[in-house]
């Protein structure tokens, strides 16, 4: 070490002279030597091997198998239990699981056991030339004849079958994405049927509900008739017709032109889906005469045709045309002219085709 100057004028201290402070250095020790496996001086090791990456693939067959199986044979229709439906989850988790890992394991078994294992080292190229280009063709030929994929036809055909089928379970949930709801999200059980005008019933219990019944102030909460009598699909009829039913003063109503016979003495019927996000707008002020989605408090002004005066939905709340039959029940005289909730891509087509 070199002697340090204390700081005063008289002593200007020494300077280390080169290499007198450097840390020893170590030589480059290289690659170790090679290390043989097994399976490289056993040919019944490497025969196993083989086989057991057969088996990994093989796995990953059954895997996609078993997906394709829990996705396809069990229906999960209306009144499907729990239990099926956890039994169907279970099954395309361990599928898709199965059908992932048993590749991938396979391939790295397959390199671990089977692969040439020398490690080597290699200097910093310039950009590609000529040289270089026919050299990656003899890196790529190198290893296809490394991995022995020509000389293990076992190996060769459970990947390909394996990797064949793995795409399928993707493929298969593409299903889930149609048909395309042409009509389904575009009409409800409001429509009538067989010249049948659908009765106003109360949610949930499905009794009719007479004019006499609703005075001012009062809110239901309604449902088609004959809702509860549906065995398939309920569920998804309901949500569509739903419809929160009211009474006003007939003087503070503002319909526009065309719509002055939808109500009948300040009683008024508008869907129950927010058109934002679908949430049930279920909050009446009976003092504002305004509808409150709870959700995103988007807010409806029920005087002028539930149009929108706060919040993110875009349109008004689509109103249901009502009458009073013969006996005095509240009946819907037409579906609505309008899909009901929120946007979705087919929407304006359906919208045009309702009106036309």
């Amino acid at each position: 070490m070199g002697n340090h100057s204390d700081g005063s004028p008289n002593h200007s201290g020494t300077v280390a002279t080169a290499g007198q402070n450097e840390v020893e250095k170590f030589q480059d020790p290289g690659i170790p030597p090679h290390r043989l496996r097994l399976a490289d001086t056993d040919p019944k090791a490497a025969k196993r091997a083989e086989r057991q990456v057969a088996v990994l693939f093989g796995a990953s067959v059954v895997g996609t198998l078993i997906f394709l199986v829990a996705y396809f044979a069990i229906d999960l229709g209306e009144g499907t239990s729990i239990a099926t439906i956890r039994l169907q989850n279970a099954l395309l988790g361990v599928g898709t699981a199965f059908a992932m890992l048993g590749i991938g394991t396979g391939i790295v078994h397959w390199a671990k056991a089977l692969m040439p294992d020398h490690e080597v080292s290699e200097e910093r190229h310039p950009i590609r030339t000529e040289e270089d280009r026919l050299a990656a063709v003899r890196i790529v030929d190198d290893i296809v004849e490394e991995t022995g994929i020509k000389r293990r036809p076992l190996i060769r055909n459970t990947l390909l079958g394996a990797m064949a089928l793995a795409p399928l379970p993707a493929i298969a949930v593409f299903g889930d994405l149609g048909p395309r709801p042409d009509r389904a999200l575009s009409h409800t059980m409001w429509a009538p049927q067989e010249g049948k005008l659908k009765r106003l019933t109360r949610d949930p219990d499905g009794t009719p509900i007479k004019a006499s019944d609703v005075t001012i102030g009062s809110a239901f909460h309604v449902i088609p008739e004959g809702l509860n009598e549906l065995h398939e699909g309920k569920l998804n009829e309901k949500a569509k017709a739903v419809v929160l039913l009211m009474r006003l003063d007939p003087a503070s109503l503002n319909p526009s032109a065309g719509r002055e016979d939808w109500s009948y003495n300040g009683i008024v019927a508008y869907s129950k889906i927010c058109t934002h996000v679908g949430c049930p707008v279920a909050l009446y002020e009976q003092q504002t005469h305004h509808l409150l989605c709870p959700c995103h408090q988007s807010t409806f002004d029920l005087t002028n045709e539930c149009k929108v005066i706060f919040g993110p939905a875009s349109r008004p709340l689509p109103q249901l045309p009502i009458a009073v039959d013969a006996e005095g029940y509240l009946v819907a005289t037409s579906d609505f002219n309008e899909p009901v909730g929120p946007s979705y891509w087919e929407r304006d087509e359906h919208e045009r085709s309702i009106k036309s």
